[in-house]
């Protein structure tokens, strides 16, 4: 593998940068693996990549049905952030925040880390209310958080409108600044081409149909539509598809799966140094390296498997924006499009092990999934190869629907699902 650096940007520069080698192989498949990852996205590549790192684990095969990264993790809005108001959720978020700080040099590929900050709005006295509460649960966990006031929100975003007649108005907010933005194309390519250079295989176009069991239960191998491939071990990290995958285990998974949409506008020149999130008009805004702003909206009112999604839901983020930043009233947008998210009752993640011997599951993230994807990727290998769970996701299991020891996230998620 190919080391970047200054020297070989400069040396390829004087070819005409024609004898880059390959990233990656698109491999075919073997007959026979120790471990079977569905889901070619950054999660299941980030685990695949932890397993062979860390654990030596290096017999792996990552199987998607489309091309890498062509799922969630190249269709979301790349905010990264760890202010989540539960223990539980606080430390995974936190370990994936962590990991990020550091990815592009772990990887040797620059995945655009920018810790802007992400600014959450408070529009009501309940918001405010509630905010504060995350401020005070996120400082004894010690993730950074801090309130500030409306006019100290101003400062840190300028375009922020502050009339006291706004339909609304801003009463404050919470700032996390080390969290940000990373380029989603990139953790995939990064975290392909670390896994690739270890032995990894990465398999495209090649769905998975079902997952086949021994007599005794345990799991067997995954049929495809290049035909069956046995593994000791199957770890199922599909998005949205997750809950169909498992059906063919017989493991049934409390997963609803919604469009999450999103759309960016015309460029323009420098304008919006952070993330702004807001609840009570289920929107978020930032501004890409190319000059867009990246508008994220809430999950449509219905459960599909549509990468398009309604237009009318659009229509009220795109006003909802205006109400907040009006200097953003004659933008024109570019381009919309939806990613399908796995929602949970309680909106926290199911990963961990499954009541199948071998099985592993890495689902129900939501709207949280690409924030999440070091930290998920790192603690599902942990999970694959030691069979048993890392301590930061073990509170995460299939078994709490039972117990109901739930982790209700649905207020930090920021957007209505």
């Amino acid at each position: 593998m190919t080391k970047f650096s200054a020297v070989s940007l400069l040396k390829n520069a004087l070819t005409g940068h024609r004898n880059w080698t390959e990233q990656w192989p698109d491999s075919q498949p073997k007959e026979e693996y120790d471990v079977v990852i569905v889901g070619a996205g950054g999660h299941g590549l980030g685990a695949a990549y932890y397993l062979a790192k860390e654990h030596g684990i290096t017999n792996v095969a990552v199987i998607d049905k489309g091309w890498l990264g062509g799922g969630n993790t190249g269709r979301n809005t790349t905010i990264i952030r760890s202010n989540y108001l539960y223990d539980e959720s606080a430390r995974l978020f936190d370990h994936a925040l962590d990991l990020w700080q550091d990815l592009s040099q772990e990887l040797n590929y620059n995945v655009m880390y920018s810790n802007r900050g992400v600014l959450m709005l408070a529009h009501n006295v309940h918001d405010v209310q509630s905010f504060k509460r995350h401020v005070h649960a996120n400082r004894l966990n010690g993730v950074d958080n801090q309130w500030l006031t409306p006019e100290e929100c101003k400062e840190v975003c300028p375009p922020l409108s502050l009339r006291k007649d706004a339909r609304y108005p801003v009463m404050g907010g919470a700032l996390q600044r080390r969290a940000g933005t990373a380029r989603h194309d990139a953790v995939a390519w990064g975290y392909a081409r670390g896994a690739a250079a270890r032995g990894v295989d990465i398999i495209q176009n090649c769905p998975v149909t079902a997952i086949r069991r021994h007599p005794d239960g345990s799991v067997a191998g995954v049929e495809t539509a290049r035909g069956f491939i046995r593994a000791r071990k199957v770890a199922v990290s599909a998005a949205g598809h997750t809950s169909v995958v498992m059906d063919s285990a017989g493991v049934r998974l409390p997963l609803e799966s919604y469009p999450l949409q999103a759309l960016v506008s015309e460029p323009v020149k420098p304008v919006f140094p952070c993330v702004v999130m807001s609840n009570a008009v289920h929107a978020y805004i930032s501004q890409s390296d190319k000059g867009e702003l990246v508008i994220g909206s809430g999950t449509d009112q219905y459960t599909s498997y549509s990468q398009r999604g309604g237009l009318p839901l659009i229509e009220h983020t795109v006003a909802a924006i205006c109400e907040v930043f009006p200097v953003f009233n004659r933008m024109r947008m570019l381009r919309k499009w939806a990613g399908i998210v796995d929602v949970t009752p309680d909106r926290s993640a199911i990963l961990g092990k499954t009541p199948v011997k071998g099985l592993y599951v890495n689902c129900g993230w939501g709207t949280g999934g690409f924030k999440a994807t070091p930290g998920a990727a790192h603690t599902l290998a942990w999970t694959v190869a030691k069979d048993e769970p890392h301590p930061i996701n073990a509170p995460f299991t299939l078994e709490r629907f039972r117990t109901g020891r739930l982790i209700d996230e649905a207020a930090a998620a920021a957007v209505a699902h």
